[in-house]
């Protein structure tokens, strides 16, 4: 069987389906992704073939562009619309710029499935012009704004002769039911983190130590937001009975200055050993930091700030209590030494690190690709 995965260029976006293409790899099957601009990167470091749907572009591009050349819609869209149609403005327009080299990539390749992440219904539309069956691929707690994606697909469905696009297919869902309120229909899918390149500072790996908290704001809210709540919590590690180790990418911490004593530099570090090795992290509300702090079992304190899906995922880390979330406004030292003292937070962490332990893995979700494809 041959799976074409089509994501957006980017990490977050591209690194949760490189579990489920090694294991059909694993498992015979022929696999290619299809993305561009960073998305090259990340598929040679996970060494999984990639065809390019849009040379030159990368996401910032596509911000850079949309705004520019829809400056009005986006400042009405920002001034007074929801998270979710932001998104789905965005996305679905990205998708009509990338739909053409992406159908053209699925037209020479021939695959038998199709495998797309949420952000990138262009692969839907590729599906739908080969006659093949197609999944999509959550990316978290929030199911997204589909229908405005598929909105602003319009103009590529006329281009390839598609009367209508529906999302009414199978689709993975990588949330542990405990924090969505149940199963919501789709095929359950242990989120499995890649393992990175990096290796973890010797002292990272004391045992005689105190507690221990990470700090992360992605890759892309430093981008979007700049690095304010990393330089917010600089100023309150001095009042924190513990130590922080600053997970940032060289050009944003040389704009950090001075650490305290109780601030390490990381660097950029692989995320599930360094969790694995922290008490409790501080974030931007990004999905794949969430799972892979629910995945260690530690808690975590949610700085959202923005829109798209990291104020969903604050809302639910915060009633399922496995952590805290705060605007960065309201970000204080208490609420850091909480994450690390409340012995609450860090047994339902657990509790939900054990629940994602259970759901099946990607190659048990290969399995149903091939019942799909028959």
């Amino acid at each position: 069987m041959r799976i074409l995965f089509f994501s957006m260029p980017a990490v977050g976006h591209f690194f949760p389906l490189v579990p489920l293409a090694q294991a059909a790899r694993a498992t015979g099957h022929e696999v290619l992704m299809g993305s561009c601009g960073e998305a090259a990167a990340l598929a040679e470091a996970a060494a999984l073939p990639m065809a390019d749907v849009a040379p030159g572009v990368t996401l910032k591009s596509l911000f850079t562009d949309f705004h520019r050349r829809y400056r009005e819609v986006n400042e009405r869209i920002i001034a007074g619309a929801r998270s979710e149609d932001l998104e789905g403005v965005h996305f679905g327009t990205f998708s009509d710029w990338l739909a053409d080299g992406a159908i053209s990539v699925a037209e020479k390749w021939r695959p038998d499935l199709v495998v797309y992440e949420r952000m990138a219904p262009f692969g839907l539309l590729a599906a739908k012009v080969l006659g093949v069956p197609a999944v999509r691929h959550d990316l978290g707690i929030s199911p997204g704004e589909r229908a405005g994606q598929l909105r602003h697909l319009a103009a590529a469905l006329q281009r390839h002769g598609v009367q209508e696009l529906i999302d009414d297919g199978p689709w993975l869902d990588i949330a542990p039911p405990s924090m969505t309120g149940g199963r919501r229909g789709g095929w359950l899918m242990r989120p499995v983190f890649p393992a990175g390149s990096g290796k973890l500072p010797s002292w990272l790996r004391l045992e005689s130590r105190r507690a221990l908290i990470a700090v992360t704001l992605g890759t892309i809210v430093p981008r979007m937001q700049g690095i304010g709540v990393a330089q917010q919590i600089l100023a309150l590690a001095p009042e924190v009975d513990a130590d922080f180790v600053l997970t940032l990418e060289p050009r944003d911490r040389q704009k950090l200055g001075a650490l305290p004593e109780n601030v390490r530099d990381g660097g950029w570090l692989p995320m599930g050993p360094l969790l694995a090795a922290c008490t409790a992290v501080v974030h931007h509300g990004g999905s794949g930091t969430m799972f892979a702090a629910l995945d260690a079992g530690v808690p975590q304190l949610i700085v959202p700030g923005g829109t798209s899906d990291r104020q969903v995922n604050a809302d639910a880390i915060a009633a399922r209590g496995a952590g805290l979330a705060c605007a960065p406004d309201v970000l204080d030292a208490s609420l850091l030494q909480r994450i690390v003292a409340d012995r609450n937070l860090r047994t339902a962490a657990q509790e939900v690190s054990a629940e994602l332990s259970g759901m099946p893995a990607p190659s048990e979700v290969v399995q149903r690709f091939e019942e799909l494809v028959g």
